[in-house]
């Protein structure tokens, strides 16, 4: 079952972030370390939750329950306004979605749990208006550009410096809002 976090689960936030900070790719794939969020109060997890909860208006994070209530992934999607700037400090041209924090647990890939995740995390975006819907990957992180692909985003053009490893890059995909994600 694919559905939106609530602001009391929390802890459950916390444990599957560190589980994708775990992840053999977790350098490229995400911009923290275990270690750091590991150490991030409850506090900081409480306020994550609530602030990508449902019912919350910026940010929608949704989860893949799995028989038994297991967590098998996420993703987050972030709404950004026209007019401001991005977190790589980009000018947002249009509303737009930005999905971040994308996590499958490995032996829940090749399944079609990720573009369900897609679908569901797409939709909140269109329903809000959202013209785009962007992700940024890592240039050396093949599995999810292929994944992405798949799902039908493609390479705007546009790429930043990795955050602290300016020498690597982090190229955006969009997906417009006439094409939808697919089976992956």
């Amino acid at each position: 079952m694919i559905r939106a976090v609530r602001a009391d689960e929390w802890a459950a936030v916390r444990a599957l972030r560190l589980a994708a900070l775990r992840d053999p790719v977790a350098r490229i794939a995400f911009l923290e370390t275990y270690e750091a969020a590991a150490d991030r109060p409850e506090s900081f997890w409480r306020e994550r939750a609530a602030g990508a909860a449902e019912g919350a208006a910026g940010a929608r994070q949704v989860v893949a329950e799995v028989p038994g209530g297991a967590w098998a992934g996420t993703l987050t999607v972030l709404i950004e306004e026209a007019g401001t700037t991005d977190w790589a400090g980009l000018p947002v041209e249009r509303r737009q979605g930005h999905v971040v924090g994308v996590y499958v647990r490995p032996e829940w890939r090749g399944t079609g749990l990720t573009g369900a995740l897609f679908d569901a995390g797409l939709a909140w975006a269109w329903q809000r208006g959202a013209e785009r819907v962007r992700l940024i990957v890592h240039e050396d992180n093949g599995r999810a550009q292929g994944c992405y692909r798949k799902l039908g985003f493609v390479p705007s053009g546009v790429s930043v410096p990795m955050q602290g490893a300016p020498e690597e890059r982090e190229l955006e995909f969009e997906l417009g809002r006439d094409r939808s994600a697919g089976p992956v």
